[in-house]
């Protein structure tokens, strides 16, 4: 076949977007949802510009409540169902919600007491729905490939309070054929209100992308390139994992003992031999929700760091080859051009950058990276080219104006006040942005707290520490005048989305 992916003819535009996930929505009910507050998000990125949304992976949340860290590659996260749409349809009444505590603070969110609270709301509006509903029975068969598994490994894993599978029975960890039509008998109720919450939340989610859409917006979705260890993907489909080895990064200037991930790594050979099915069942899933998807540690296609499950430190590990190049082959014979973000990040060879360049795919430019006094750095403004998405900050990393607050009087900060001309008359941190806007990469992405002008105390995740993913704007954040700004500033700096009109 060709060897030219000719992706680059999607990138050709100067384009702007935002990240802010839909748990960081506002909300009366502890968490973003699919509600009212999605589409005046929707109407305020199409009054500012904008081209992308972005948003983190929308699969449930377990410990550590990470949205990399899910239970399913597939599932939807019921929290993201809103009640008060369950309740237009008669569903729910006001009162079975408006009074429960799901947290006490609107600006963050409370994931122990959506634990404790929000399915026993979900049960109510399940009670009252027709099962024998067409679309719901549509539904279920068209899901089938991975809604029964994700159902069955979840009833489980409650059966078992929440042990990961491999603290399983042995039967049960082994997917016994006899026993799983048992227990399909014996928690029948609970499997379908599984189905139930999956039901909702693609119907929810289905019609506000459209909207979206509508609004010539493309969501871009975030995947992470591993799947967690303790989900139904691994638990029904071990044969696609190196079982005895888990994924992380090498020690590096940032980490002395380097990072250990924990999530099994992909056993390529295997996957060679029906030709990535997997990979490509997955890709045509997120497609189904995403227009771009970001995909989390490219550069692991090329090569990744592999250490032994046994171990305690990264440092045990290996760099082992990947198959990159046959497997973004078979992608684009089974589903054509994908648009693609490459999170390439990190430790980078030529092998790497010659890897995603044979793709197509835009790369990351991370700002907050490139202010090396020697000028040393790949993600400097002089070193961006046109086929990349350069990011002054990401749901990673500090907002901007943390990140200025921390660095002031550093060497970094001096080399990047110089750089830029960062001047108090138009804020360090307006100048920042003004960086990213302003370079020749075609896509300038950055989180909704920097145009919020926000600091480190609303940052979304800091790796490696728990007590993240919480951050929740306020419903007076959206103001017409902030859209106006932003919109002139897209303007400015020819990222305006042309095809959304002038009101």
């Amino acid at each position: 076949m060709e060897k030219d992916f000719n992706y680059t003819r999607l990138n050709e535009n100067r384009k702007s977007g935002v990240i802010l996930h839909i748990s960081s929505l506002a909300s009366n009910y502890g968490i973003g949802t699919f509600g009212k507050a999605s589409y005046d998000f929707v109407d305020f990125l199409s009054k500012a510009g904008f081209h992308y949304w972005q948003i983190l992976p929308l699969g449930p949340t377990s410990y550590g409540d990470s949205p990399y860290q899910s239970p399913s590659t597939f599932a939807g996260n019921p929290y993201f169902i809103d009640l008060d749409i369950l309740c237009d349809e008669g569903l729910l009444e006001k009162s079975d919600y408006e009074n429960i505590d799901f947290g006490q603070n609107p600006l963050r969110v409370d994931y122990g007491k959506l634990y404790q609270n929000r399915y026993v709301v979900l049960r109510k509006a399940y009670e009252k729905f027709d099962t024998n509903l067409k679309e719901f029975k549509s539904f279920i068969i068209e899901k089938k490939s991975w809604l029964e598994d994700y159902a069955l490994f979840m009833v489980i894993k409650n059966k078992n309070n929440g042990l990961a599978w491999d603290n399983w029975e042995e039967k049960e960890k082994n997917k016994d054929e006899a026993l799983m039509q048992k227990y399909k008998k014996e928690f029948e109720y609970e499997i379908n209100f599984i189905y139930f919450m999956q039901f909702k939340f693609f119907e929810q989610y289905k019609k506000l992308k459209e909207y979206t859409n509508s609004k010539n917006i493309k969501i871009v979705g975030d995947i992470p390139i591993y799947c967690s260890f303790d989900s139904s993907d691994v638990w029904v489909d071990r044969k696609n994992f190196s079982m005895d080895l888990v994924g992380g990064c090498p020690p590096d200037d940032f980490s002395s003992e380097g990072q250990l991930w924990g999530n099994p790594c992909y056993d390529y050979e295997y996957m060679k031999k029906d030709n990535f099915s997997w990979w490509i069942n997955r890709l045509k899933g997120v497609y189904s929700l995403y227009d771009v998807i970001r995909i989390d540690h490219f550069r692991g296609f090329e090569s990744y760091w592999a250490i032994p499950k046994t171990s305690t430190t990264a440092r045990d590990g290996k760099w082992l080859l990947g198959t990159g190049y046959e497997l973004f082959d078979a992608i684009k014979e089974k589903l054509g051009d994908i648009d693609v973000i490459a999170e390439d990040l990190g430790y980078t060879t030529k092998e790497v950058v010659d890897f995603r360049e044979y793709t197509g795919f835009p790369g990351m430019k991370m700002m907050q990276f490139a202010w090396d006094p020697s000028g040393n750095s790949d993600s400097i403004p002089h070193e961006h080219i046109r086929n990349c998405a350069v990011y002054p900050s990401t749901h990673d990393s500090d907002t901007i104006l943390g990140w200025i607050k921390s660095n002031e009087g550093t060497k970094h900060f001096e080399f990047c006040k110089k750089y830029l001309n960062l001047t108090k008359e138009e804020g360090y941190l307006q100048g920042f942005l003004r960086g990213a806007w302003s370079s020749v990469a075609n896509i300038a992405i950055t989180q909704m707290q920097d145009f919020l002008k926000l600091d480190n105390d609303y940052r979304m995740n800091i790796p490696s520490t728990l007590g993240n993913w919480s951050y929740r704007m306020s419903k007076d954040d959206l103001t017409d005048e902030l859209a106006k700004e932003i919109r002139e500033f897209n303007r400015v700096y020819k990222r305006l989305n042309i095809d959304i009109k002038e009101k």
